[in-house]
């Protein structure tokens, strides 16, 4: 079963070995990326692929509609773990236009389970539903509520223990926001970077120590 995806590996792990004659050994000893990508689990979005990095250069976290929850442990730890082991630098949260969740969180029907986690999407409509309501076409309506949602994840992020407690020990670390179009190819920069608590809202900052 699935001989072509074998087949498919053997060739990219050969051509890799060719083209970088050692790769697979220093990979295998550690890993050292300087960035962590939050991003949707779509298909079409490859994180190391669009940004042209190599393995081992991009940790990765995907989930439906690239959402940072507080109670999503596999999210958090992979945070705690990118930030307080790995050291990364840069936090990505790259969401995409036309995203399936965030169209499903915008309509009412009945998709079972993961209509509980599209619920969080849909409180972020609710929240900015004049400007959602501005946009007359559907398909814009869409895409502006993928990159509010982009927005809120990133505040979602540097709203966590994780990330506050690197900061306050002086560690290097940013957070950005980022959106990519599938139609095209190209990521387009939200212009949402932080890179330190004390521009945030006092309730969800950690006393100083």
């Amino acid at each position: 079963m699935l001989s072509d995806l074998l087949a498919n590996n053997k060739r990219w792990a050969d051509r890799m070995e060719t083209q970088h004659p050692g790769f697979f050994k220093e990979l295998a000893a550690q890993q050292k990326p300087e960035y962590l990508w939050i991003g949707c689990s779509d298909s079409r979005v490859p994180a190391n692929e669009i940004v042209g990095l190599m393995p081992g250069e991009l940790f990765v976290h995907r989930n439906i509609a690239n959402m940072v929850l507080h109670t999503d442990l596999n999210c958090i730890s992979v945070l705690h773990y990118a930030v307080e082991v790995l050291q990364v630098k840069h936090i990505i949260v790259c969401g995409h236009y036309g995203c399936g969740g965030v169209r499903a969180a915008l309509g009412r029907q009945d998709l079972g389970l993961i209509d509980n986690w599209l619920r969080h999407l849909k409180d972020i409509g609710f929240r900015e539903r004049d400007l959602l309501s501005a946009e007359s076409d559907p398909d814009r309506r869409v895409d502006r509520l993928c990159e509010l949602n982009v927005r809120y994840q990133v505040d979602n992020i540097c709203h966590t223990k994780v990330v506050q407690k690197a900061w306050q020990r002086g560690q290097q670390l940013a957070v950005h926001g980022w959106i990519y179009s599938i139609e095209d190819g190209v990521i387009k920069d939200l212009n949402v970077d932080i890179d330190s608590y004390r521009d945030l809202p006092e309730i969800y900052c950690l006393e100083e120590v």
